[in-house]
Order: C-alpha cells, then structure tokens, then sequence
C-alpha cells in the first residue's frame, strides 16, 4: 500500500515494511487517538500509532480523530472514525445519506480542490516510483462538474427487508444499498428508476435472487447523451420477456419523453456479468445519437463510452495537445473501442487507423466515422498484439487507451518496432502507466510530458495522459 504524507495533500509516498511492530501495541477494537498525514491510493486516510501504520476509511488529511481499529495485520492496521476530535481543513460535509456504505464514492468528504491536488500526486508518485518518470507534471485538468456528471447507471434490482430496491452494491459485497437518488447521475435516472419500480410492484414482477437465480429483473441500465439528452433504457433479465412490456413502454414514454429508446436484455447466466449476449428492442432502434469533441457517436447497450463526456473532452484534448498531428502523419489508435479519440483527431492528420479487438466496437466505430463523414479512417478487429501484421502501415503516433491491466509488454515491443514519432498513453490505471512508461524507456521512448484529468469526482480513480517521444 501506498500513502501521500505526512505534511501535504501531494507530498512523499510511504512504504510499509514487513517486520512485525511489536513496540506500539494495538488490538482489535481498541480505541485510539490519531492525526490523518495523507490519503492512500484506495483513498483511506494515513496515520502512525507508533511505528504501526492506520488506514482509516473516510478520513481526510490532517484530521485529529479518535479511531476503533477493527482488523490488525503484521505491518498495518485499519480503523473506522469513532470522533473527529479535530477536523482538517480539507475536510467538507459529506452530502450522501448512503455515502458511508455504498461502494461509489470515497471521497465526499473533501474538498473538491484538495481531491483534485490529491489525486494529481498519486499520478505523480506512481510515475516516480514504479516508471522512474520524473518531470514537471501538468496542471491537473478538474472534472467541469463534481455531481450529476455520469450519463450512464447500472442498477441491481432486488429485495431488501421485503422491500424491491434498485441502488448499488456495498463495497467488496453483494450486498445491495439501496439509493433513491445518486448524486453522481442525473436527477431523471432516479425518477426513471422510481417510476420503473412502481410498475414491477404493481404488477408483481419480481427481482432476480442471486442466491437461487430465480426471479426475473436483474439489473436496470441507464444512459443519457449530454449532447442530445436522448435516454437509452436498458431492462436485463433472467428471462427472455417481461409481462405487460407495450404497458411498461408506454408508461415510461408518457412520463419521460427524452427516453429515445427501450431495450430488453436476456442475461441467464449465473455470474457478475451485466449485459446477456441476446438483445431486442421494445422501443426505438436500440441506439441513442452523442457528440463528442464534434463527432457524433452511436451508442448501444454495449458500446464503451466515457461516462463523463465533458471531462472526456478535456481528456481528448489533452491527448490532442500531445500527439500534435499534422497532415503527413499517420495515426494508429490502439484499443480504440467506438473510434471517439481517433475521430477526434481524423481531420488533422493524413490517415487514421483503429485496432480493436471488440468486433462489437468495431463496427460501432465504422458506424462513427460513417455519420461524421470522415474517409481517411480504417477501423480493423483484432488482437493490439497483431499490431504489426494489421496495421498495413507504419504510423508516426500512436495513442494507446488500455484497459486497467495496461498494455503486455509484447504488445509494447511491437508498437516500439513500428517506429513512431510519439506515443501517447492514455489510462485509467496510473500505476500500470508508470510500469508501461519503464518499459518503453527500455526499447527508446522517454516520457516527456503527463498529467491527471479527473473523469470521476468523488470517487478514487483519475485518468492520467503522458507523451513519450523516440530518443533518436
């Protein structure tokens, strides 16, 4: 584990030692008075009893807090707040009655300015730590808004005490919370949501039980273009039809006329995947119509999609600034899912190709450059590995938007034989970014520029952009 400390929000990174602390006694349930020093990855707050080091969850830097440890491990404890004795100065009320227990948000209880500062120095220390990158870090690009910035929800349907429930799994559980009102989406989900579950309830439609995998509704899929303020809902089932559907469809239509599509999904399988591989429309064509960054996108249940589409821009921008394309250049974009970042930069360079192994996403991404009229774009299914035999041409920039695992390190060498001008590396993970950094060092591309742009305020993940350049 890793934490930021003990005299800034952004200032030095710990290391826990293995040795057992036998000098600062401590034991389950025990109460004790700490001083928070930093946050750690996970977005617990950091303090020392003695030479033992104390997560404590929903902490904030600085605060003087009486804690009950509640699991004690060789180097480390953790703890919850049992009194804030002195509150830091980062430290705001947080505005979610469900925030203590849902697995969404770790972090709304600071200031929107220090979780910005925050989260720039984990970019910051990971780089430094595991990719040996150390270098003036860009300003830290703020998310455009802290609440109801998601345009997509995905909410588990089910009974809680008697009750039918949509909400959120607690965190590391199954254990449905439920939650009303989300302050992360925007405010027509929750009525949806509501409406949706009064229809089940007077028709006596039930939930799916994980226990059993009886029932019928298992999850309610939500998603809202901020362009068009189109509305795809998206009904998954354990089953292959819900009753009263042309009921349920002109029910939600009545009340919501921005609903621009209705999809039923069948998913019978007995796993943590949400979508099914079977899909029909009861409404609409199955698609609701964004634009991003000036490119209109088509977007299915399936589509990958940023689920904050005005810090997305932010985030293509930034890679934009850094690839810096011109008219000669040709530009591989791999794990391009629906092409959003490559079709933003099409008209600035010579040739655009996209490689992505999703046939799903590809033909979404064909679909894109189709509406957007865009002929300098190839969208190709296959493996990012296969880079070398696909791509046709050797490009001058490379924009690479990896899962969280990051880029394989074949996959590396394989981008590192094409040559490129520049790579710039998108990603959701940055500790997997440092590794991947490390590695391209090795076969010729020093980093030379990166930032954090925060995709998800209040929560503990933030994107990070660095651009690497051929060292010739």
């Amino acid at each position: 584990m890793r934490y930021h400390g003990p005299d800034s929000l952004q200032k030095g990174v710990f290391q826990l030692t293995k040795k057992r602390h036998n000098n600062s006694p401590i034991s389950k349930n025990q109460l004790i008075d700490l001083t928070i020093t930093g946050l750690s990855h996970e977005g617990n707050g950091v303090g020392r009893y003695g030479d033992m080091v104390v997560f404590v969850s929903m902490a904030a830097p600085g605060d003087a807090l009486r804690v009950k440890i509640v699991k004690v491990l060789s180097t480390h404890a953790f703890a919850i707040i049992h009194a804030i004795l002195t509150p830091s100065t980062h430290r705001i009320a947080d505005d979610c009655p469900v925030y203590s227990r849902c697995g969404g948000c770790s972090l709304r209880h600071l200031s929107y300015d220090a979780e910005i500062t925050v989260k720039s120095g984990w970019v910051t220390d990971n780089l430094r730590r595991i990719g040996g990158v150390v270098l003036p870090m860009d300003a830290p690009l703020p998310s455009p808004h802290s609440a109801r910035y998601r345009n997509k929800a995905q909410y588990p349907i089910r009974r809680v005490n008697g009750r039918l429930c949509a909400g959120f799994f607690a965190r590391r559980s199954h254990a449905l919370v439920p939650v009303t009102d989300c302050l992360l989406q925007p405010a027509i989900f929750s009525a949806i949501t509501a409406a949706f579950l009064s229809f089940l309830e007077s028709h006596d439609i039930e939930p799916y039980d994980e226990a059993d995998h009886s029932g019928l509704i298992r999850h309610l899929y939500l998603r809202r273009a901020g362009a068009t303020g189109q509305v795809m809902v998206c009904i998954v089932v354990n089953g292959a039809a819900v009753p009263h559907e042309e009921a349920l469809v002109a029910a939600l239509l009545a009340a919501y006329p921005d609903i621009a599509t209705v999809v039923l999904n069948t998913n019978r399988r007995r796993d943590n995947v949400i979508l099914g591989d079977h899909q029909r429309n009861l409404y609409g064509n199955g698609t609701i119509s964004d634009i991003l960054c000036g490119v209109k996108v088509t977007l299915s249940p399936a589509s990958f999609y940023q689920v904050n589409r005005e810090a997305a821009e932010n985030l293509y921008q930034k890679a934009l600034e850094y690839a810096d394309p011109g008219p000669d250049d040709i530009l591989l974009d791999l794990y391009c899912g629906t092409g959003t970042i490559g079709l933003s930069m099409a008209a600035r360079v010579g040739h655009l190709i996209g490689v992505e192994l999703a046939g799903s996403a590809v033909r979404d991404a064909r679909l894109n450059a189709a509406q957007n009229g865009v002929a300098n774009a190839a969208f190709i299914e296959a493996d990012a590995g296969d880079v070398l035999s696909v791509a046709g041409e050797r490009p001058t920039i490379v924009v690479l938007d990896p899962p969280r695992k990051g880029v394989d390190k074949g996959t590396l060498e394989a981008v590192a034989a094409m040559g490129p001008k520049k790579i710039v590396y998108i990603s959701c993970n940055s500790a997997t970014l440092a590794r991947d950094c490390a590695i391209l060092a090795a076969l010729g591309y020093k980093a030379v520029k990166a930032g954090a742009v925060d995709m998800f305020p209040r929560t503990a993940h933030v994107e990070a952009v660095a651009l690497l350049e051929q060292v010739l």
